[in-house]
């Protein structure tokens, strides 16, 4: 079955050289190819919404990590959402909407592997790639099987604005937590403490970092949940408790540094204090997806947990402007291209 229409041309970009600093224009190349119908046990997706997350700017880098690189001439990869538009597979019908790894493109081929179907009838799309997608299962599982985080500890998160953040103080409330965000300006931390729930913001752009912290968790925290690495992550070191956990989810403060990034400087506090630092990769716990959708979709149902997003409408060449929100700092919440 297709409603594919006859000529129908796909739009991609394609990452075109790997970037020093800031991903710039030349960094892209934008290309078209005609749309063909879908071999057998195949469907074809029209993408609606493209997921832009801070981990891209390290797939741009040919060095080893939890996923190959892409490719110089690859269309770049990327979490996108859609409706199924042609398909001889037998799971997946025309009108189908989906969520996979797409990438930045209109259109794309899809044999099923790792592709969810997900209710729009529920939640917009934008909110399947933020919190009822891989963003909020970054969120649910750092912080309550990393962190092992229990009623009544103080949780500190750094990059609290942003979309994994937004959803770690929610969850840390959730839980009965007491919450902390790290987040740059006045209106970023205002969200946090009078919308989101947080019980105090410290904003780094115009606060001494390490003082506000101590300020606002005078007891010291037991669960630093951290997507900025850097100073900030310095800092927090020196007010662990005796036995925290530190959760390493990202370091968007160093992605884009030419040099070498920067390590911790306080590390030793992890001895004194007994605590551990621990990395995760969120594609480990996929076996419990579903799981913890369930329980997120039904904290989105009864008010308990918004989905902060920042939606963006455009075309598919609007994807690197857009992806640059990010690490300037513009957007609050899941960064999503809407594509017209």
């Amino acid at each position: 079955m297709s409603d594919l229409a006859a000529g129908t041309v796909n739009h991609q970009v394609r990452l075109a050289s790997r970037p020093s600093g800031l991903p710039g224009p030349e960094t892209w190349a934008h290309t078209e190819e005609p749309v063909g119908e879908p071999g057998e046990g195949r469907f074809v997706v029209r993408v609606t919404h493209i997921s832009l997350d801070p981990a891209m700017r390290g797939w741009m880098r040919d060095v080893r990590s939890y996923v190959p690189p892409v490719g110089i001439g690859e269309v770049f990869r990327a979490l996108a959402g859609g409706e199924v538009v042609a398909s001889r597979h037998p799971d997946f019908a025309v009108g189908d909407h989906v969520t996979g790894q797409f990438g930045s493109q209109e259109y794309a081929e899809s044999d099923g592997s790792d592709v969810q179907r997900v209710d729009v009838g529920v939640a917009p799309m934008s909110t399947h790639l933020a919190a009822l997608g891989i963003t909020g299962m970054t969120a649910y599982f750092g912080l309550f099987d990393v962190g092992a985080m229990a009623e009544g500890e103080t949780v500190l998160v750094s990059g609290a604005a942003g979309a994994v953040g937004s959803v770690v103080g929610q969850l840390a409330k959730i839980r009965g937590g007491r919450v902390v965000g790290i987040a740059g300006g006045p209106e970023k931390c205002r969200l946090l403490v009078e919308e989101l729930g947080f019980d105090a913001a410290v904003d780094y752009k115009s606060e001494d970092v390490r003082k506000a912290i101590r300020a606002a968790a005078p007891d010291g925290v037991d669960v630093y949940f951290d997507n900025v690495g850097g100073e900030i992550l310095d800092a927090a070191l020196t007010r662990l408790r005796r036995g925290a956990r530190v959760v390493l989810c990202g370091a968007i403060s160093q992605y884009n540094a030419e040099g070498r990034p920067v390590g911790p400087a306080n590390y030793m506090s992890l001895l004194v204090n007994r605590a551990r630092m621990e990395g995760y990769v969120v594609f480990d716990y996929a076996d419990r997806y579903a799981g913890a959708a369930a329980e997120m979709a039904g904290w989105l149902r009864d008010g308990r947990l918004r989905s902060e997003e920042d939606v963006v409408p455009g075309s598919v060449a609007d994807f690197g402007d857009t992806l640059l929100r990010l690490f300037r700092g513009d957007n609050t919440g899941k960064l999503v291209l809407r594509i017209a």
